[in-house]
């Protein structure tokens, strides 16, 4: 084997690399705006009305796999939210006797909203203040969605995890 010989590598190759996220969906915590995370969502929202039951807000909280429900009155206007968390605390003070309590006894009528173009940074200090995890999205009059700390948390690590990658490229080149 004459000592020029340099066997075929798969760096020889010109690859087309992929990028799963984009410098649009992963912008830096103070510039990222709930409208970001709501375009990472299904955007489905789920409510219930005020006459209903726990029985069956814990049904449809069960079924969707969701931790909060928005509350709307027969005109669609939006009245309360209910929590697991507001049911939880029913469920200790009236143990037995809680599901067949209606939404209205039980849900938080003070309903602290958000706009889309509110940044997350403010959003996550209004929850944690708050003390709450859901908090529904208002454009003008009109509801538009649902952001949970959860929801923040998970756009905030792929965030995280695109920038590991970008300095990884860099310094492996």
């Amino acid at each position: 084997m004459p000592a020029s010989y340099k066997p075929h590598t798969r760096d020889d190759d010109d690859h087309e690399r992929s990028h799963s996220q984009s410098v649009e969906t992963n912008l830096s915590a103070a510039e990222a705006t709930v409208q970001h995370v709501l375009n990472s969502k299904n955007g489905e929202l789920y409510w219930i009305q005020p006459q209903e039951t726990i029985g069956t807000a814990v049904e449809v909280l069960r079924d969707q796999r969701i931790g909060a429900l928005l509350v709307k009155d027969p005109q669609g206007e939006l009245v309360g939210i209910l929590s697991e968390r507001d049911i939880v605390r029913r469920l200790a003070d009236t143990p037995g006797r809680t599901l067949p309590q209606t939404v209205a006894e039980l849900m938080t009528t003070k309903v602290e909203t958000c706009t889309p173009d509110e940044t997350l940074v403010r959003v996550l200090r209004r929850m944690t203040d708050g003390r709450f995890r859901h908090m529904p999205v208002l454009d003008g009059d009109d509801l538009i969605g649902m952001i949970s700390i959860g929801d923040v948390v998970n756009y905030r690590l792929t965030a995280l995890e695109y920038e590991a990658l970008k300095l990884k490229q860099l310094i492996v080149g």
